[in-house]
């Protein structure tokens, strides 16, 4: 719904006669609503200045008024200068107004003052979509390059940022913590904010709420240019708001979100991987979990690092090729996989971080654009050459991509910043934040129109990216997992209580209130886990730890094992445990950990719930037993209407020997204690009894 509203419009006029109106007499309007059942937005330019007077939450009857700010500012500077111009709304005047065609949209167009640019302002919703988009779209009048977009700039009294880490570190072991690409979110009007970018910083500054990103872009005169949209979205209670969040990121993600269960070679063979001995893995999981425990087949099998060739001059033959332990096009790897209903999956070290540095001296020779001792993200050659061959690979029908060492690693980082190698630790002084934070805004700009085509290549293709990322949820609009960030590829410990407490308290850091309170969904995490690299372990000890380490919630189960010296029993736990996350998979949308501490050996767990059924896992790593409360409410993620129709469950578990103590049935709204002694671990699903009546 648009309504244009203007002080010259005759009041006899219906509202289409309105709208037909301001299309005939775009300077008439003073004034236009966007929106829809949920949402609304309404800004003015009387006077010809534009701004946001308010937004309405009708999900959750509540209102933001806008008290000042600037509606937008872009920093420029013309061609030939070193002197950087930040221009806002005030700079400019409103020439027109014109209704979008297709469904709720109005661009209000802006002429400077002066100004070597014009501006349109398009604010859009679409029907039945809990969200507004806003864009800003510049046309040069002259040779200028944009340096910043702050697509929001609005005095918002109840503004929050839930993520306050602020981590650009060079060097550094697990201290990557950028302050990019988390939404913003008020307090009591329940509505969450933020740019559709990755590398954004959506930030509050003395009641100022400010959605903007740093760029490099490049313009002719008569040239236009587009920002990445920035979004404002609502809640119907702002207890709920980054439920509302993640259900805006689940709808608009690359791909649907799935379950990707698959084999990686690595824990088998490292570096050493072949033909042979790949097909030979592929050949002895499908026989053991698919053909002889009827688990349903893996979607992918993984061939780690070990396959490229990095003798040849990469900057002739192409980036990437596949050495002398492979054919070219992984032919016989493709047929085993196929054999087993499967997909072939590939590691590659987009940076060059790993595997490739060997093949870094004649690019650089070539003149590429290399760093110390990676690749530029941002050098076009490289990047060209990248995309080309990672679309190739997609299109050739390679199913899945572990793109490990994008911007560094879990100890470095890696920074295209004129005067400096890449990663020394003098890069960790604050005072090149910005020149780091533009690397990153650029270099995630190039990757994502890779992911772009290599999607448009393969429409199945399932990406992660791994090592040196950053947890934005909006890398989720153009890959589908994101490495957790900040723990190492293998969980450490004594044993396996010791391996769950190290994996699950990075986790607690990254996802708690009291840790970085990152916004980002548990489901599309990749974790490094699990793993089974040893035999003549207690089934019910893996079995537990296997269970508790799927209840994370993420949707990629990636395996890490030694194949070939698993026991017939350690099969049995490992088809049982992947049979039990395919069963509880659905209720992952919603996965989020809750609890304590693990460090500090206090009671933890995760829990997810879809309309249909729920589960919830515990652990007590501490040496005493331990009383954990459950209450069954929204907050532990069930769905309103279970909540407020007092739905009924039928609680089971997954370990026979725990059945006896857990309670048999649950309603929604109900507290249960749970008896932990120590380091015990239980599992428990809740299966609506009722399933009829949920509609």
């Amino acid at each position: 719904m648009i309504i244009l509203n203007s002080n010259s419009l005759p009041s006899s006029l219906s509202l289409a006669a309105a709208v037909l109106f301001a299309w005939s007499s775009l300077a008439a309007a003073e004034s236009a609503s966007v929106g829809n059942e949920f949402i609304q937005r309404e800004v003015s330019w009387v006077g010809g200045r534009l701004s946001t007077i308010s937004i309405a939450n009708r999900a959750g009857q509540s209102e933001v008024r806008a008290g000042g700010g600037d509606e937008f500012a872009i920093t420029m500077r013309t061609e030939g200068s070193t002197t950087e111009h930040r221009l806002t709304a005030s700079d400019f005047t409103v020439s027109g107004s014109l209704p979008g065609r297709e469904d709720s949209s109005v661009d209000v167009r802006l002429a400077g003052h002066g100004a070597p640019l014009d501006v349109v302002v398009r604010y859009s919703a679409k029907p039945g979509e809990p969200w507004i988009r806003k864009q800003l779209i510049v046309t040069a009048r002259e040779p200028l390059q944009i340096t910043k977009a702050e697509v929001e700039h609005l005095g918002v009294a109840d503004g929050y940022a839930p993520y306050q880490a602020d981590q650009f570190t060079a060097r550094g072991a697990a201290q990557w913590r950028p302050p990019l690409g988390q939404p913003v979110y008020t307090r009591t009007s329940g509505t969450w904010w933020g740019i559709e970018f990755p590398a954004a910083r959506n930030e509050v500054k003395d009641g100022t709420l400010i959605c903007g990103y740093l760029t490099r872009v490049e313009l002719k005169p008569g040239e236009t240019w587009k920002s990445h949209p920035s979004m404002v979205g609502v809640s119907d209670s702002p207890t709920f708001i980054k439920d509302a969040f993640l259900d805006y990121i689940d709808a608009t993600r690359a791909r649907p979100l799935r379950l990707q269960t698959q084999y990686n070679c690595w824990f088998d063979y490292g570096k050493a991987v072949d033909t042979a001995k790949f097909t030979a893995s592929v050949r002895k999981l499908n026989e053991e979990l698919v053909t002889s425990r009827e688990m349903p087949p893996l979607r992918a099998y993984v061939i780690d690092d070990g396959w490229q060739d990095t003798t040849k001059d990469w900057s002739k033959t192409g980036v990437w090729p596949v050495n002398a332990k492979f054919e070219n096009n992984f032919a016989q790897a493709r047929e085993e996989v196929a054999r087993a209903k499967s997909a072939l999956g590939l590691w590659l070290s987009p940076g060059c971080v790993f595997g490739g540095q060997p093949a870094i001296p004649k690019m650089r020779e070539a003149g590429w654009r290399t760093l110390d001792p990676w690749m530029s993200m941002t050098g076009d050659a490289y990047m060209d050459a990248l995309e080309k061959r990672m679309v190739e690979l997609a299109a050739s029908g390679v199913a899945y991509f572990k793109l490990d060492g994008v911007f560094g690693h879990l100890n470095t980082r890696n920074f295209d910043v004129e005067g400096f190698k890449g990663s020394e630790a003098e890069l960790n002084d604050a005072r090149y934040d910005e020149a780091k934070e533009r690397y990153l805004s650029l270099g995630s700009e190039r990757l994502m129109k890779i992911f772009k085509r290599m999607g448009a290549a393969n429409p199945n293709v399932y990406i992660v990216i791994s090592n040196g990322a950053f947890l934005s949820p909006w890398w989720l609009q153009h890959v589908d997992a994101v490495w957790m960030i900040n723990a190492g590829d293998a969980a450490k410990g004594a044993d396996r209580t010791g391996e769950l407490v190290y994996r699950d308290a990075a986790y607690f850091k990254l996802a708690s209130t009291t840790g970085d309170n990152t916004q980002f969904p548990l489901n599309s995490l990749f974790n490094h886990e699990p793993k089974k690299t040893t035999t003549g372990e207690d089934a019910e000890v893996f079995r537990r730890y296997l269970l508790m380490s799927l209840s994370r919630g993420t949707g990629l189960v990636e395996l890490y094992l030694k194949t070939f010296e698993l026991s017939e029993s350690d099969w049995d736990v490992l088809a049982d445990g992947m049979k039990w996350v395919h069963r509880v998979f659905p209720a992952f949308k919603r996965a989020r950990m809750i609890g304590g501490d693990p460090k500090h050996g206090e009671v933890y767990g995760y829990t997810g719930w879809n309309e249909a059924a729920g589960y919830l896992s515990l652990h007590n790593p501490s040496d005493e037993t331990r009383e954990f409360p459950i209450v069954l409410d929204r907050t532990l993620g069930l769905p309103k209407s279970a909540v407020s129709g007092g739905r009924s469950y039928v609680v089971s578990t997954p370990f026979a020997a725990d059945a006896g103590s857990l309670p048999k049935t649950a309603t929604a709204g109900q507290t249960l204690m749970i008896t932990l002694p120590p380091r015990a671990i239980r599992i428990m699903e809740y299966t609506n009894s009722a399933p009829g009546k949920t509609q």
